[in-house]
């Protein structure tokens, strides 16, 4: 079965691979709330870093630590940072808000990386990436409609996950220059559980039996999940498999209302759709700028 797969289009196992990321993605949310009825958000984040920690500690410890040589152990620190800040405000919003409408709203961040990469790294970006930003930025504003409605402050948290998610995305770049990808991962898997741990420590209480099992579920389904959308950008081009990332709004909308009674409004498709659309947009046109040699 696998050769067979394997003979399969690019582009039709990378949407496979995607399709596979976007439901385990999915289910990050439902387990958060289902978690949170025993444990505080902030403890979820840590527990959830720390599980991840010992599954893969065999694989850190294979080559006795070899993989955690790095050049820029600095930069290695400050993404974690903002990579396991931006996991601890997005499980603070899962565990507050209705989940479609996070799940919405966090596919910004590559919105927010277009902004990065032209006022950080000083790429240039050219007019049609900047409208298709804005664009997406209005997707934002169909899902919060602000002035037709109060909008709950509590929205800043997964906007604000989505920013520092692709502030750490965007130092990938950086620290891969330099650093194999493995020693990038390995880092990010060790130091959330300090990171995690600061906040935690506000909010402190222990696990029980259940909640245990929640969380094991919650770090394996994200472990899954990255491997899949890896797997998925070696296959075939950004621009052709993101269209197949909708489909944890899909999934999610749908656990959320099987598990939680929660309906999405139509302003939410509609607004994640336009967000979904113009993040599509931009990986297109970053993938024509690279085969022309522009930006």
């Amino acid at each position: 079965m696998k050769e067979a797969f394997n003979r399969l289009p690019g582009p039709l196992r990378g949407a496979i691979w995607m399709l596979g990321a976007a439901t385990f993605f999915a289910t990050h949310g439902p387990l958060v709330r289902m978690a949170a009825t025993d444990l505080d958000p902030l403890a979820i984040a840590f527990f959830r870093s720390l599980i991840l920690f010992i599954v893969v500690l065999p694989w850190l410890m294979r080559d006795r630590g070899a993989v955690l040589r790095t050049k820029r152990p600095g930069a290695q620190v400050l993404r974690a940072i903002f990579s396991m800040s931006g996991l601890v405000f997005l499980i603070l919003a899962q565990a507050n808000l209705p989940l479609a409408e996070v799940a919405a709203l966090t596919f910004a961040q590559p919105l927010f990386a277009t902004v990065g990469a032209a006022l950080i790294l000083r790429e240039i970006v050219r007019a049609r990436r900047w409208i298709a930003t804005l664009v997406g930025l209005l997707g934002v504003w169909i899902i919060l409609r602000p002035g037709f409605e109060i909008v709950d402050p509590l929205f800043l948290l997964p906007i604000a996950s989505a920013a520092l998610v692709a502030a750490s995305n965007l130092m990938i770049k950086s620290l891969s220059a330099e650093d194999a990808p493995n020693t990038v991962v390995a880092w990010l898997i060790v130091l959330s559980v300090p990171v995690t741990l600061v906040p935690a420590l506000f909010a402190w209480s222990l696990p029980g039996p259940q909640t245990l099992i929640w969380l094991a579920l919650l770090a394996g389904a994200g472990l899954i999940a990255h491997q899949c959308l890896v797997r998925s950008f070696a296959a075939a081009d950004a621009s052709a498999v993101l269209p197949y990332d909708y489909m944890r709004l899909v999934v999610t909308a749908t656990l959320a209302f099987l598990a939680f009674g929660e309906v999405p409004t139509i302003w939410t498709w509609v607004g994640g759709a336009v967000i979904v659309g113009a993040v599509v947009y931009i990986a297109r046109r970053e993938a024509a700028a690279a085969r022309d040699g522009e930006n």
